[in-house]
């Protein structure tokens, strides 16, 4: 894209009304924990100190691809309370944070990637300031900042997921001489809280709310809080345990090699709730408000299909002959002074039948709209008993490899937590109804849903299932606390042959006929069909187009992820677009500088535990996606949180399936509709960042089929996704990039996906059938998974198979077939009919821009053919040139891995020629051809903006073109 094409299309202009809106999310998804003798809000007139550096340094986001969106601004926390006129900020305060900011700037790493640190350095709060703030103020306000993102997991020490020592003692300092303290957790994910119960702070440390990453406008969403502007009603969705090693996944996380998924379906609240209560300081689903509400009226019924909602069966993809429960309740607003919303929560005790199940299953949730003090809402939630169903992986029900509901009895339980519940009475049914599908049975007593015998919800095959041996939890005999003792069970290994299934499964290859004439816009117009279309591509051809090009291709959108579909001229030629991905989840990632809207990360998304809310959001997305010509954003990210370390939690939504498929279907309908499409990620198990392309997640079917996949699921069948990208980690022997059951027999035979499937950047592949090792030139292996795009080689790289995949020579010697190609274009193909770039002209303008030269003399370098100009890290050099094109091919080196990645600019007389992408190079030099320019004779000022200190430029060389 040229310069005059970017300015006239708004090409990185961020939509109008899209931060104002995050403003209202952010302020939604903020969590109150605490909040003694109504400390909060803050009054009219009040006067407040703020400690803590994270009030000017705010995290609006977390690290790396999910969180990288150059923004026009960002709101802190100071310049939002200083916005409120009646409220008066210790200025004075703020004033020595600045000075002492100044000479203790934010750490970032040098910009390199997963270079920074996951706290700041903090000024030190002496009793002399602490005193001086207290003499002037009557609440103190502390922000304690982390951070985490991508390659970086938090770590269980000072300074990550336990407060250092410092910040002990500003609270210490603070609290001796003010007693209403207020504590800000600007963080990514949950932290260690045990200082809460510190005898020393809790008495003055009055209220405690986690505000999250709020995005570009998080300052101004926290303040319309404090100040009861809004009034605070998110919740947790995470368990908040005393310590690390009271999660169960703790035993087994941040291995290197494989990483055992012991606690199996027992992830979060699903373990406490049934094993370990007692280890639990904030349960799931916690969260308090500035006002009160109760939940009466409380009651249960079932219902035929006929009888419920249209709305709640296309949102469970249910059928005829199901039967459905009704939980009604009536929400009220029970204060006096503050307006709120409420969340309405469902869970399920399931019976334990022979295949053992947690104390509590959420089940639905719903949350009211905002009520004044008094104000009632009916609330009612609709689910199938069919979705309660739990899959049997070893056949002890006699049901081996499907989805079945066990015999007994069903209790229901409704409130605003996993503990803040009251049984469901439900209303007794004359007649005998069906379960699901016309079969089966139910009735119901007082207080349960009784299913008379073990229904088979669906049959399924047997896929994913692990052949390292292992055991996982499961629970003993009932103890008289309620809670279960903990046992272990043998986790049944595969039985099938995964050549047999493959080779099985192999789809028709169609005769190759050579151009043929037909246009793929004749296939979407119905005058040829696919596979004509597909018949006309040679093997070069389908092998060029299961690759994708990038970082920051010129062809699309610029400083963009990839470039997919059309990347060679012949594609092109036969009407095949040209897509553009860009990274997210939290908003457009554009490099160079073009700017987009930060949006709250995927934490505080969920903690609204309102879907309308998020989908009306991301229809803004859509349409910021839609303005840029970017054809899919790269989230939303929806991995379990399974462990608090996980330095890309920040993406995710929760320790819930339930949760995390809700909120990825809102956003992925929300694109939808703004008119452009999400990519799901990462597909699947990428629980860890620390050696996230090598460590095997081993993983039972049924935790898979329950936790691990169920949020994918919901998104495929319920949101409509069109688009996934699989993850760096093998799970249960076989790398997620060319693991054929991941990929096929599940996404595709068994849920019925419609869609492309891409490979996390410059993945590794391993052999679908025998597994072993990977190498990111095995896109053989990938195609037979029906991994459909490798993503990426470098730009102008498909077509003359830059990155030396193996593809052709895999089809020569007949390790791979032409139809398995002919299927992944096919794939690639009827999504790019459905996405923007089909109704947007398609034009593969490659013209090469022409510069004028300075106007002024300058003393310059002499440039013939293949001068040599060296580059000085941001600073600027000077060439005197002949009249010519020029290929600019540069020398460059990047400290980091392979996976790392760092972006500059390139100029010519201050106009940008291109933003360059460099991956790591573990510290080596590379030379990568750069691009193509016409100079006129005369003077150039060639200078780079933006390189970060892990990237080094040696210099540029300029080759007259022949």
């Amino acid at each position: 894209m040229d310069q005059k094409y970017i300015m006239e299309h708004k090409i990185g202009v961020p939509y109008e009304g899209f931060a104002e809106f995050t403003r209202k999310v952010g302020a939604e998804g903020i969590v109150l924990l605490k909040n003694d003798k109504n400390v909060l809000p803050l009054k009219n007139g009040e006067r407040v100190s703020v400690f803590g550096r994270a009030q000017i340094d705010y995290y609006r986001t977390g690290t790396g691809s999910g969180g990288s969106v150059n923004v026009l601004y960002t709101c802190n926390i100071v310049e939002g309370l200083r916005a409120k006129t009646n409220l008066s900020v210790n200025e004075d305060l703020v004033n020595v944070y600045e000075e002492w900011i100044k000479e203790n700037p934010f750490d970032n790493g040098g910009g390199a990637w997963a270079a920074e640190p996951p706290c700041q350095k903090e000024m030190p709060v002496t009793e002399e300031l602490a005193k001086e703030a207290a003499a002037h103020s009557d609440k103190a306000i502390v922000v304690i900042g982390r951070n985490a993102g991508e390659d970086k997991d938090n770590h269980s020490g000072e300074g990550s997921y336990l407060l250092k020592q410092e910040e002990i003692e500003n609270l210490e300092n603070i609290t001796k001489y003010f007693d209403q303290v207020i504590v800000l957790l600007n963080v990514s994910n949950v932290i260690n809280m045990k200082w809460v119960e510190d005898e020393r702070l809790k008495d003055s440390i009055q209220s405690i709310l986690y505000i999250w990453e709020g995005g570009i406008e998080g300052g101004n969403a926290v303040a319309d809080v404090l100040m009861g502007d809004v009034t605070p009603s998110g919740k947790l969705t995470d368990t908040i345990a005393y310590a690390l090693e009271d999660y169960p996944s703790h035993k087994n996380y941040g291995n290197e090699v494989f990483n055992l998924y012991e606690e199996d379906v027992y992830v979060g609240y699903r373990y406490f709730e049934t094993f370990a209560p007692d280890r639990v300081q904030y349960e799931f689903g916690y969260g308090l408000s500035y006002t009160t509400f109760a939940m009466s009226k409380v009651s249960g019924k079932i219902a035929k299909a006929e009888e419920v909602e249209k709305s709640a069966k296309e949102r469970r993809f249910c059928m005829e002959g199901d039967s459905y429960v009704q939980i009604e309740v009536t929400v009220k607003n029970t204060g006096a002074v503050y307006s709120g919303k409420e969340s309405v929560q469902v869970y399920v005790e399931a019976p334990q039948g022979k295949l053992g199940q947690p104390v509590r299953k959420l089940v639905t949730f719903a949350k009211t709209r905002c009520l004044a003090p008094g104000e009632e809402q009916d609330v009612v939630l609709t689910f199938p008993m069919a979705e309660l169903a739990s899959y049997d992986d070893s056949g002890v029900t006699g049901h081996k490899s499907c989805m079945v509901l066990e015999a007994g009895e069903y209790s229901f339980y409704v409130g605003n937590s996993v503990r803040a519940c009251e049984q469901v009475a439900f209303q007794t049914i004359q007649e005998e109804m069906t379960v699901c599908k016309g079969m089966g049975s139910l009735h119901t007593e007082k207080n349960a849903v009784t299913v008379v015998d073990t229904v088979v919800v669906e049959e399924l095959e047997e896929a994913l299932s692990p052949v390292r041996e292992y055991s996982r939890m499961k629970p003993g005999k009932r103890l008289a606390d309620g809670t279960y003792e903990l046992t272990y069970e043998t986790v049944p290994t595969r039985t099938y042959s995964m050549k047999e299934r493959i080779e099985k499964n192999l789809p028709k290859t169609f005769e190759q006929t050579g151009n043929k004439g037909i246009m793929l816009q004749d296939v979407a117009s119905g005058k040829a069909t696919m596979e004509d279309f597909i018949a006309q591509l040679t093997t070069k051809e389908l092998a060029a187009i299961v690759r994708g090009e990038g970082m920051c291709n010129i062809k699309v959108t610029p400083g963009t992820a990839a470039a997919f579909g059309g990347i060679a001229d012949t594609l092109f030629m036969y009407g095949i677009p040209l897509g553009c991905a860009s990274d997210g989840p939290s908003g457009i990632r554009m490099e160079g500088g073009y700017k987009a809207t930060q949006v709250p990360i995927g934490t505080l998304l969920a903690a609204t535990w309102n879907t309308e809310l998020i989908e009306e959001m991301y229809v803004l997305e859509g349409k910021e996606l839609l303005r840029n010509e970017i054809d899919t954003l790269l989230g939303p990210g929806m991995n379990i949180r399974r462990h608090p370390l996980n330095g890309r939690n920040f993406e995710y939504f929760s320790e819930d399936p339930i949760i995390t498929g809700a909120f990825a279907t809102a956003q992925t309908k929300g694109i939808l509709a703004g008119g452009s499409t999400a990519t799901l990620k990462h597909f699947a198990c990428n629980n860890q960042e620390y050696y996230r392309g090598f460590v095997d997640a081993v993983v039972s079917e049924r935790a898979l089929r329950e936790i691990y996949l169920k949020g994918f699921e919901t998104a495929v069948k319920v949101g409509g996704a069109n688009s996934i990208m699989s993850t760096y980690n093998p799970l249960n022997g076989y790398w997620n990039a060319s693991n054929y059951d991941l990929n096929t027999t599940v996404l595709r035979n068994q849920w019925g996906y419609r869609g492309i499937v891409m490979t996390d950047w410059w993945a590794k592949m391993n052999d679908p059938i025998e597994g072993g090792d990977a190498d990111s030139s095995n896109t053989a292996g990938m195609v037979r998974a029906q991994n459909d795009l490798y993503m990426v080689v470098s730009n102008d790289g498909a077509e003359i198979n830059a990155s030396g995949d193996n593809t052709e020579e895999a089809v020569k010697e007949g390790r791979l077939t032409i139809g398995e190609l002919q299927r992944c274009a096919m794939n690639i193909c009827d999504y790019l009919m459905r996405a923007p770039v089909f109704g947007r002209k398609q034009e593969f303008n490659m013209e090469i821009p022409t510069f004028e030269p300075l106007k002024e003399s300058v003393q310059a370098v002499e440039v013939s053919q293949n001068a040599i100009v060296p580059i000085k890290k941001n600073g600027k050099a000077y060439i005197t040139v002949k009249a010519g094109t020029y290929v600019l091919v540069g020398k460059v080196r990047n400290n980091n891995g392979r996976v790392a990645q760092s972006a500059c600019k390139l100029l010519l007389n201050g106009e940008t020629v291109l933003v360059l992408q460099v991956n790591g190079t573990d510290n080596l030099w590379s030379i990568i051809r750069m691009t193509r320019v016409n100079l006129k004779d005369g003077q150039y000022e060639v200078s780079m903006e933006g390189m970060k200190d892990d990237l080094d430029i040696e210099h540029i060389e300029f080759r007259l073109a022949e």
